[in-house]
């Protein structure tokens, strides 16, 4: 008897050894502490320097790639060369150590960039540097790169196997590893066994993960025992997310997290262009048991850099109103250095408001749905709830009594409240103003603006490069109503904006409604040289009838029917005309009982019924 129980303790401490790819009901909050070509801002010595402060708000901080790349300037460490030297362009491996002893006294893990897909050679294409660590040896051949590489194009003979993930085309930059080898698995494991017990890291980011199939990253995991992983999954496709986060499964445990990409997309849509309702779609945050696999982020070193009003492209406005999302979904939320660096003052009430709340990966989320051009988040976390309102929103009805909540956060498009039993104490304390504020100055509708009732038409305020007169394209799933002609009608112009732009109109006429099918639905403006197909149009935006867009920015509000601004709010009127956002009138005298859910607006004001 007494055997058994040794065993089945020795069981129970092995399964709870087992990586688990990230930890349940995990509360922490992530720092990427480096942009692109952040040389100076991510030096091992810089972000030591910051130590005291960091350590107040981030629990994990993932730096770059610190293995030597020949060279000690301008190279950020993707075509890594050395495993085990560890100077670099951030700084000396003992400026690297103590950097993370640092932060590991203070209660903050640092994550490594570990770059497993590719590498580079020493002096030419192939010839991986021979080191030895703990004893053993690492050497290798041209078996341990894949026969698909590119070097077998120029003067090289890999005999490895061909790339093992389909979903991944050859990566031109470096040598693509095989890890179908024994040989490289055993020098990968290592390789992170170094990292992990001798460097100091507590966990891994993996770079590139499309490039070979997830059961390696299991195996490494396993291996290595980290207690943070997420892999770089660059794809907006959940389902894809969603099987690599499975693929990783040893023994029936995941063996890692992976970014949530998807939802990515979801914030540039929304964050960037105005297409709020987009939060609403499914991501790898949102689909049952996946939000403890996910790391949520609103940029990125790479999108960072990527063109500007792109949907994979880095956030030019709302950042504070992007971060205030993650922060207060489940998932781990991971921010981005340059948004710490020029939002401090806001991100630092933000996360201790995660944190007073008691939001965790795996907290649920009560409420998520768009309102009156904008959307709204309710969370549930240990301490209370959070209550989140994004865009435009308005006036907005509470379905919760309103003495349940306190406004804790305002920004530019974003209202975060809490329940009245989270401890704002900590918030309140924070006194630190944003180095760039986002400029909170309600945006201006031009007066000559106007809809009549009922009424189906927008507004667009054109850049003054794009070149006149401008067209519009509006289409649903199962017409198009500007005449399926690209691109589209012409609309008229209006006037000039207080900014110095021209502002045009497009009214749907019943004459231009086209039959057509669509996977989806929108607005897009464009210039006249689109006819030729080389001018500039918006991307496809939402459509939000009386909407006035604002040139690549998309929707910035909405102008209100006629009849509907002329409501009188006399709280002596016992009954008011109900209208719908797209100024139908649906109710005379004020009755909402046989209304269905949805947004309305009665006597001036949004009024949401449940």
């Amino acid at each position: 008897m007494q055997r058994l129980y040794t065993t089945l303790i020795a069981l129970i401490a092995t399964i709870s050894m087992m990586a688990q790819g990230w930890p349940a009901n995990y509360d922490g909050v992530m720092l990427q502490g480096f942009y692109w070509d952040s040389y100076s801002d991510s030096k091992w010595t810089v972000l030591e320097s910051q130590a005291d402060e960091l350590s107040q708000y981030f629990d994990l901080i993932w730096v770059p790639q610190s293995g030597y790349c020949n060279t000690l300037t301008m190279q950020m460490g993707y075509l890594p060369i050395w495993w085990f030297d560890h100077k670099s362009c951030f700084g000396t491996e003992a400026e690297l150590r103590s950097m993370i002893n640092t932060f590991k006294q203070k209660g903050t893990g640092i994550i490594e960039d570990v770059v497993i897909n590719h590498r580079n050679g020493n002096t030419n294409w192939c010839d991986f540097p021979t080191e030895t660590w703990n004893g053993k040896t690492m050497t290798w051949s041209l078996a341990d790169i894949c026969k698909t590489d590119e070097c077998s194009r120029n003067g090289y003979s890999p005999t490895g196997a061909a790339e093992s993930n389909t979903n991944e085309t050859d990566f031109a930059g470096g040598r693509d590893l095989d890890h179908t080898s024994k040989h490289v698995q055993d020098n990968v494991k290592i390789y992170l066994d170094f990292l992990l017990n001798d460097l100091g890291y507590i966990g891994f980011r993996y770079d590139m993960v499309k490039g070979y199939a997830p059961k390696y990253t299991g195996m490494y995991n396993v291996s290595a025992n980290p207690k943070f992983s997420v892999g770089e999954y660059w794809d907006q496709s959940l389902s894809r997310v969603k099987s690599w986060v499975d693929g990783t499964t040893v023994d029936g445990v995941i063996q890692s997290a992976a970014f949530d990409f998807p939802l990515k997309y979801k914030i540039n849509n929304a964050f960037q262009f105005g297409n709020w309702s987009s939060l609403a779609e499914k991501t790898l945050t949102t689909t049952d048991g996946y939000a403890r696999y996910s790391v949520t982020f609103a940029d990125n070193h790479d999108t960072g850099k990527n063109p500007a009003n792109t949907n994979d492209g880095p956030l030019s406005k709302n950042i504070c109103a992007a971060n205030a999302f993650i922060l207060t979904m489940p998932g781990t939320p991971c921010l981005f250095l340059k948004h710490w660096m020029s939002n401090k003052g806001t991100l630092k009430r933000l996360i201790a408001l995660r944190k007073a709340a008691g939001i965790t990966n795996q907290s649920e989320i009560l409420t998520a749905e768009s309102c009156g051009g904008g959307f709204i988040l309710v969370v549930q976390g240990s301490k209370g709830k959070l209550r989140l309102h994004v865009g435009p929103v308005g006036e907005i009805t509470f379905n919760n009594p309103v003495d349940m909540w306190e406004e804790a956060i305002k920004g530019k498009n974003f209202e975060l409240f809490s329940s009245k039993d989270v401890d704002l104490t900590t918030l309140k304390a924070i006194t630190e103003e944003d180095f760039k504020p986002e400029d909170d100055t309600p945006f201006t509708i031009p007066e000559f603006c106007t809809v009549s009732e009922g009424e189906i038409c927008a507004f667009f305020e054109a850049p003054s490069s794009w070149k006149t007169p401008i067209k519009c394209w509006r289409w649903d799933n199962q017409y198009n109503y500007t005449g399926n002609q690209w691109p589209g009608v012409t609309c008229t112009k209006i006037g000039d904006s207080p900014r110095g732009n021209s502002v045009w109109k497009w009214t749907f006429d019943a004459s231009y409604k086209k039959a057509q099918s669509s996977p989806n639905q929108g607005i897009i403006f464009n210039d006249v040289q689109q006819i030729n197909g080389t001018g500039n149009q918006t991307a496809d935006l939402p459509f939000v009838n009386g909407g006035y867009y604002y040139q690549n920015d998309g929707l910035m509000g909405t102008v209100t029917p006629t009849a509907i601004r002329s409501v009188k709010t006399d709280s002596n009127q016992s009954s008011a005309k109900v209208y719908t956002l797209d100024g139908r009138l649906v109710s005379s005298d004020g009755s909402v009982d046989n209304l269905p859910k949805g947004v309305y607006i009665t006597k001036g004001k949004k009024y949401i019924l449940k």
